[in-house]
């Protein structure tokens, strides 16, 4: 069984740093690639990043490229979100996510892959 718990979230100011944590307690945690999302108010939920099984790949979304980097440690079943100089347009609730898939190839940006939410955490950025 998969349950994701996120933490970090907060208020910041325009150009200040975060880092979110997302906690597994299952067993198959480093089986799969893991993601984070975000929605915004109003918004349809928008995919951030995603780290493959054995953090040989990411991938990011073109926003957030130079700014965010996604990292996990399969030990700790946790994946990361560090996010710096971050931006009003930042503001969002944040999602992990855990892929249906164990070991999956594909590119893994598409929320219709992941199949465990965690619970949402909300980063506010200040200007």
């Amino acid at each position: 069984q998969v349950l994701l718990v996120e933490s970090g979230g907060g208020l910041v100011q325009a150009g200040g740093s975060l880092r979110l944590s997302c906690a597994d307690s299952g067993r198959t945690f480093r089986y799969r690639a893991m993601g984070w999302f975000r929605q915004a108010p109003g918004k349809e939920r928008e995919f951030v990043g995603t780290i493959n099984w054995s953090s040989s790949v990411t991938v990011y979304t073109d926003s957030v490229k130079g700014r965010f980097t996604i990292s996990r440690d399969n030990a700790k079943n946790t994946v990361y979100l560090q996010m710096n100089s971050l931006k009003p347009e930042d503001t969002a609730v944040y999602y992990c996510a855990a892929h249906q898939q164990y070991y999956s190839t594909t590119n893994n940006v598409s929320p219709d892959e992941y199949g465990y939410w965690g619970q949402g955490t909300q980063v506010t950025v200040s200007s």
